[in-house]
C-alpha cells in the first residue's frame, strides 16, 4: 500500500486535533511521518522540528529542503542548530539528547506528544544491535509505540512503505549518506546482518519486529509479577522471600530494586542474585551502574553508591 494513512491511523498515535511535534530530519521516513500527521492530526495542530548538528557539509542543504517542504505543505517549522561538542563523546548519543531535548522543550509548551519516524525496519535493526551488545530479556523488547511523551506511528510499517508513500504523494527526501558508514554499528546491522537473515528466509526481518511486539505483551505480565512480590512497600523485599522465589523472578525483582534506585538500566544487577542472598545484616554489595544493595534485619533495598572520597 502506497499510502500509509489507514495503517497511521489505526495506530491511534495521531489523533485529530492533538498538538504534536513532529521529528523531521529530511529523510524518507521524517517526510512520510509529517504528511501523515497533518493529514491525520491537522495542519494546526502540527509543528515540525529540524535539528541541524552541523556534522556534514550537506546539513544546510539538508535545513534548506525542510523549510521548502513545511512552507509546501503549510506546516510551522522550528530549526534547532546544535555545535558539535569540543571534548568528544559519543557523537550520536549527544545528537540524540539535542534533538530530544529541544523536542521536549517544544512538547511541553504546547502540551504534546512527540512523534519520531522509526519504522519496522528501525526495530529490527534496533533488536538485533541491542541482542548482539546487550545480553538479557530487554535487549529483544525493542521500541514501544508510545514510550512517555515519544509516540512512533510508523512503527509497523517498513522502510521501503514509507518511501512508497513518499513517492506517491510527490514528496522528496533527502538522502544521509552516514547512514551507510560502517563506522556506525547500526549501518553494519542494516547493511551485513539483515541481508543475511533475509537470505536465509525473505521474512526474517517481519518476524524479528513480530517477535519483539509479542515479548513486549509479555513483558507486561513480567512486570506484573514482579510488582506483586514487592508489594505493599515496592522498594524493598525479604531476603527469605527474594531465596524462595523462582531464580528467574528473583533476577527480575532484583534488577527492579536497582533500576527504581537509580532511574537509569541495570542490566548486570539481576545477574548477583546469589551474592545478594549471601549478605549478612548490615552487609553491602555494590551492583554497578551506580547502585548497591543493603541488608538491614533481613530486608534487601537498593541505594545509590555513594561517591569515593
Amino acid at each position: 500500500m502506497a499510502d500509509l494513512l489507514q495503517p497511521v491511523r489505526a495506530t491511534g498515535l495521531l489523533p485529530p486535533g492533538e498538538p504534536v511535534i513532529a521529528l523531521l530530519s529530511g529523510g524518507r521516513d521524517s517526510v512520510c511521518l509529517l504528511d501523515c500527521a497533518l493529514r491525520l492530526s491537522g495542519r494546526e495542530a502540527v509543528l515540525a522540528l529540524h535539528v541541524n548538528y552541523g556534522l556534514r557539509p550537506e546539513a544546510d542543504a539538508d535545513e534548506e529542503h525542510c523549510r521548502v517542504l513545511c512552507q509546501c505543505l503549510g506546516v510551522a517549522l522550528e530549526v534547532e542548530r546544535a555545535a558539535r561538542p569540543s571534548e568528544g563523546g559519543n557523537l550520536q548519543a549527544w545528537a540524540r539528547e539535542v534533538r530530544l531535548g529541544a523536542a521536549a522543550r517544544l512538547a511541553a509548551a504546547r502540551d504534546a506528544a512527540v512523534a519520531t519516524g522509526h519504522t519496522a525496519s528501525d526495530q529490527a535493526e534496533t533488536v538485533l544491535y541491542r541482542l548482539a551488545a546487550s545480553p538479557g530479556r530487554r535487549a529483544l523488547l525493542g521500541m514501544a509505540p508510545r514510550d512517555g511523551m515519544i509516540v512512533r506511528p510508523l512503527l509497523g510499517v517498513s522502510r521501503e512503505a514509507t518511501a512508497a508513500h513518499c513517492r506517491a504523494r510527490g514528496l522528496d527526501w533527502r538522502e544521509d549518506a552516514s547512514n551507510a558508514d560502517p563506522a556506525y554499528a547500526r549501518a553494519r546491522v542494516r547493511d551485513g546482518l539483515l541481508p543475511a537473515l533475509r537470505a536465509v528466509h525473505p521474512a526474517a526481518e517481519a518476524s524479528v519486529v513480530r517477535t519483539a511486539a509479542l515479548l513486549r505483551e509479555e513483558a507486561e505480565v513480567l512486570d506484573d509479577l514482579v510488582a506483586g512480590v514487592l508489594a505493599p512497600q515496592g522498594d524493598r523485599v525479604t531476603l527469605e522471600r527474594l531465596a524462595a522465589l523462582p531464580r528467574a523472578l528473583a533476577r527480575l525483582v532484583v534488577r527492579r530494586l536497582a533500576e527504581d534506585a537509580t532511574s537509569v538500566l541495570c542490566p548486570r544487577a539481576g545477574g548477583r542474585v546469589a551474592e545478594v542472598l549471601a549478605l549478612r545484616d548490615g552487609g553491602t554489595l555494590d551492583l554497578g551502574e551506580g547502585v548497591r544493595a543493603v541488608v538491614r534485619d533481613g530486608v534487601l533495598t537498593m541505594e545509590r553508591t555513594p561517591p569515593r572520597p
